[in-house]
Formats: C-alpha cells, sequence, structure tokens
C-alpha cells in the first residue's frame, strides 16, 4: 500500500513553518493515541508520528522534498544495507516534543511525567488562599479549613480496575512501562526509549474499569483539616500541608497543599515587619501638662507616661509589644504615634482657663512671636 505525502498527513501545506508543524502534529497525535479512548487509532498515530519524524527535521524534509518517500526506504535486509538518504527513520522523537508531557496533559488529568518514563511519579502541588484576621497572626490561632480533595477510591483502592482479576501485564512492554526502538541512521543502528503506546506507561492493561471512579483510583471530596496559624507569619507566607495536593501518577504519591495566608487589615493596628504601629489622640492640655494614659496592645492595655510638652506627630516606643519573630520568636516593638488634638469648642470655663493661661504669656515668649524674630535678623 503506498504511502500517503507527509504534508497531507499532517494536514499542512509545503511552505508550513516547524511551527506550524509542531501544532498540527500535536493536535493529530492527542486525538489519535491509543489512550484517547474516542479517537485512539494507533495505524494512524504512527503514521502521524513518522510523518512528523521526517518533516520536523530540516535535513530530513529537504531529502524528502527531493526524492520523496524513497529517500527513506531500506534498500539492503543487512545491518549496513540501510539508505543512505536515510538520516533517522520512524520511532525517533523530535527534540523538544515530550510525548509524556502531551498525552498525560489529556488523558492523565495534567499531571507532569519525566521524559519518556512510566513509572510511579509524584502528584502536583496545589495552592490555595486563607484570608485571616489581623490579631489571628499575631496571636496565632487554630482554625478549619475545606478544599476539594481526591481521596483514594474505597472500591478499587487505587488501582482503577473493577476487580483484581480485570489487571493484565502488558503485553506490550512486559509490564515496564516502557519499549525500545531501533532506527538505522548514517551513523548505524540506534536505540531510544519511549512511553508504551499499549498502556501508556503503567505497565498494566484493565479490561474492566472501576464502576466506582471509572478507572481513575480516585473519588472527589470535600475535606475539612485543622490547621495551626503560627503567630508572626505575615501576609503571602504559605502553611504546608503534606500529601493534601493531587494524586501521583502509576501509584506515585500525592503533592502537598500550600495554604497562603492573605491578611484583612485592622482599623487601627499596621504591621511593619515585626514593629505594629498605631496612632493615639491626645488631648492638648495633656501634652502640655504631662499625663498617664492606657494604650491598647494587641496584649492588652499598657499604661504609657505622656511626658509634658508632647508635640503632636512624637513617637513614644512600647519595647517588646510587637509581633514575635516567626523563626526567632523574638517580638518587635509597638510605637505610638501620638496626635495633639484641639478642641474645636470651648463652654464658658474653658474659655476663661484659656484666656487666663494666655494673658499670663509674655508677648515676646509665643511661638509665632519667636518665628517672627527669625525674618526680623
Amino acid at each position: 500500500m503506498a504511502k500517503r505525502d507527509y504534508y497531507e498527513v499532517l494536514g499542512v501545506n509545503k511552505s508550513a513553518s516547524k511551527d506550524d508543524i509542531k501544532s498540527s502534529y500535536r493536535k493529530l497525535a492527542k486525538k489519535y493515541h491509543p489512550d484517547n479512548k474516542e479517537t485512539g487509532d494507533e495505524t494512524k498515530f504512527k503514521e502521524v508520528q513518522e510523518a512528523y519524524d521526517v518533516l520536523y527535521d530540516d535535513n530530513k524534509r529537504s531529502t524528502y522534498d527531493q526524492f520523496g518517500h524513497a529517500a527513506f526506504e531500506q534498500t539492503g535486509g543487512g545491518a549496513g544495507g540501510g539508505n543512505p538518504f536515510q538520516g533517522g527513520g520512524f520511532g525517533g522523537f523530535g527534540d523538544d516534543i515530550n510525548l509524556g508531557d502531551i498525552f498525560s496533559s489529556f488523558f492523565g488529568g495534567g499531571q507532569r511525567r519525566s521524559r519518556n518514563t512510566g513509572g510511579p511519579q509524584r502528584g502536583d502541588d496545589r495552592l490555595m488562599r486563607l484570608k485571616v484576621d489581623f490579631m489571628d497572626v499575631v496571636l496565632g490561632k487554630d482554625t478549619e479549613i475545606s478544599f476539594d480533595y481526591q481521596g483514594e477510591c474505597p472500591h478499587c483502592h487505587g488501582s482503577g480496575a473493577d476487580s483484581p482479576s480485570d489487571i493484565r501485564v502488558c503485553p506490550t512492554c512486559g509490564g515496564r512501562g516502557t519499549v525500545r526502538r531501533q532506527q538505522r541512521t548514517l551513523f548505524g543502528v540506534m536505540e531510544n526509549e519511549a512511553v508504551c503506546p499499549e498502556c501508556g506507561g503503567k505497565g498494566k492493561i484493565i479490561s474492566k474499569k472501576c464502576s466506582s471512579c471509572n478507572g481513575s483510583g480516585h473519588i472527589n471530596s470535600k475535606k475539612t483539616m485543622k490547621i495551626h496559624i503560627p503567630a508572626g507569619i505575615n501576609e503571602g507566607q504559605q502553611i504546608r500541608l503534606q500529601g493534601m495536593g493531587e494524586p501521583g501518577l502509576n501509584g506515585g504519591p500525592y503533592g502537598d497543599l500550600y495554604v497562603e495566608i492573605a491578611v484583612k487589615p485592622h482599623p487601627y493596628f499596621k504591621r511593619e515587619h515585626n514593629d505594629i504601629h498605631l496612632e493615639v489622640p491626645i488631648d492638648f492640655i495633656d501634652a502640655a501638662l504631662g499625663n498617664k494614659i492606657e494604650v491598647p496592645t494587641p496584649y492588652g492595655d499598657v499604661l504609657v507616661t505622656i511626658p509634658a510638652g508632647t508635640q503632636s506627630g512624637q513617637v513614644l516606643r512600647m519595647k517588646g509589644k510587637g509581633i514575635n519573630d516567626l523563626r526567632t520568636q523574638k517580638p518587635g516593638d509597638q510605637y505610638i504615634h501620638l496626635n495633639v488634638r484641639i478642641p474645636t469648642s470651648l463652654n464658658r470655663k474653658q474659655r476663661e482657663a484659656l484666656e487666663s493661661y494666655k494673658n499670663a504669656l509674655d508677648e515676646k515668649d509665643t511661638a509665632f512671636a519667636k518665628f517672627k524674630k527669625v525674618f526680623k535678623k
């Protein structure tokens, strides 16, 4: 039976770029791969692979354009009887094409596979975000989270088969999950290893899929877990839950779940590294005469002395009243930013008292008088 034109097989024209060839190859390989139960066709899959193997290689493509299929046909029966035009016949893979990556993304739930291997592989990690209160990251807290989890199917125990008798060793690869292929080149016979096209690298064939999980080996469920938010954790940092990610391939271990912390802003406390900043309003009389006031901290109120003559914007440090460092547990400090408030309305007694104070002032010692004096020099 005569071979179809390679350009026709891939559905591209003779001026197609390498990107066009690769794109068409990916679509057709996915469509005809034996793992695809709906449109899989091993004969067409091999035909597509053969066409790609030639057209994606610049040297082979140039030779094919000149001599057609004859350039790649065998002309001798011995070990050295390969066609002199042949730069490597059907069976090799393009250097930047990883079939495991292509097929696993369509037939294996998007999991990663290493090149040309079908052994156990770790599942993907997952990420979820958890919004917590400001005080939770200052004091620490135990809380519960819920997330989707693909647990092991209780019926097949992860095998994907309806019963143990429905599992048999793959006859193509003998249970290894990989097959070795030979191809003739100008340098002799070359061998490479590829994922078995029969079992997709699993090493086994399942004749009847599990009725509970439809062959996946896993059941989707909602899982609830208690986690501890450690005191001192910061915005964007993550808590790792081992084994709570995506299931592995071919019996590989689960990935991990990372819980990323998002902190709700506090109406008054502001965090800067491990320090806390708080704006505290005080009356102008307390600023002038000094006073003792109870200042809020995350750990309770603390008595603080306001020095006489305090100015608006002055900052006082409360040592050790900040946030514990997540690693060293050394606490930061709390800084209070004093905001001196001037009354906007006065009763009669208050006005009389302030007028008495004003009359007692030497006009030369007022703040404005000192300011004006600078300009008269």
